[in-house]
C-alpha cells in the first residue's frame, strides 16, 4: 500500500465534485477510503462491491494515479479482417466502375477482399462491408436458377397472340406460366 501525499488526497476530493461516470466516482471513494485508513474487506461491505473490485481499484490508483481510475473504453470492431481506411481503400478501386454506372460485381469484389486479408470468407462479410460503407446497390443474378426455357418461350408466344388479338385466342396446347 503506497499513502498518497495531502496534495493527492485533495486532488482526489476534488475531483468528487467533478462530473465523473458513476464507476469512475465509485474507484475514487474506494481509494479515499483506504486513504482514512479502512481495510479492504471494510470498504469493500461499506460500497457494496467485491473485495477484489476494492484491489483492482487500489492497485490502479497505485501504479498511475487518478488518471488510472478512469474507466477503460468497450465495444469496437474486435474481430475485424481489416480497418475502416484500409477497407474504404479496397472499395476505392471498385468506385470507378459503380461511379460509370455499372453495378458492382460481388464475386469481384470477395474476391479482391480475400486476396487482401489472406484467407476465404462468406458473401456476408463482402455485404457487411457494402452496408458499413454505405453502399446499398447489389448485382441482380442474371436469371432465376429453377427456369425453364422452353416454359418461357411458349408463354412469349402466347402472351404475343393475346396481345395481337388472336380470334381464337392462345392455343390449347400453350403452357400459361413459366414455372
Amino acid at each position: 500500500m503506497i499513502k498518497s501525499t495531502k496534495r493527492e488526497i485533495r486532488q482526489l476530493k476534488t475531483a468528487l465534485h467533478w462530473k465523473l461516470p458513476q464507476q469512475q466516482r465509485e474507484r475514487i471513494q474506494i481509494v479515499l477510503l483506504r486513504e482514512g485508513g479502512m481495510t479492504q474487506p471494510a470498504i469493500a461491505a461499506a460500497m457494496g462491491v467485491s473485495l477484489s473490485t476494492v484491489n483492482r481499484a487500489h492497485m490502479a490508483y497505485d501504479r498511475g494515479g487518478i488518471k488510472a481510475l478512469k474507466s477503460k473504453p468497450c465495444g469496437g470492431r474486435k474481430r475485424e479482417n481489416m480497418k475502416f481506411a484500409e477497407e474504404r481503400a479496397l472499395l476505392a478501386q471498385f468506385a470507378k466502375a459503380a461511379g460509370a454506372g455499372e453495378m458492382l460485381n460481388i464475386h469481384d469484389l470477395k474476391r479482391a477482399y480475400e486476396k487482401a486479408i489472406g484467407h476465404e470468407t462468406s458473401n456476408s462479410t463482402v455485404y457487411n462491408l457494402l452496408a458499413r460503407h454505405g453502399s446499398r446497390k447489389l448485382m441482380p443474378r442474371p436469371h432465376h436458377p429453377k427456369r425453364n426455357l422452353k416454359a418461357q418461350a411458349a408463354f412469349k408466344k402466347t402472351v404475343f397472340l393475346a396481345l395481337q388479338g388472336a380470334p381464337d385466342g392462345p392455343p390449347k396446347d400453350a403452357v400459361a406460366g413459366c414455372a
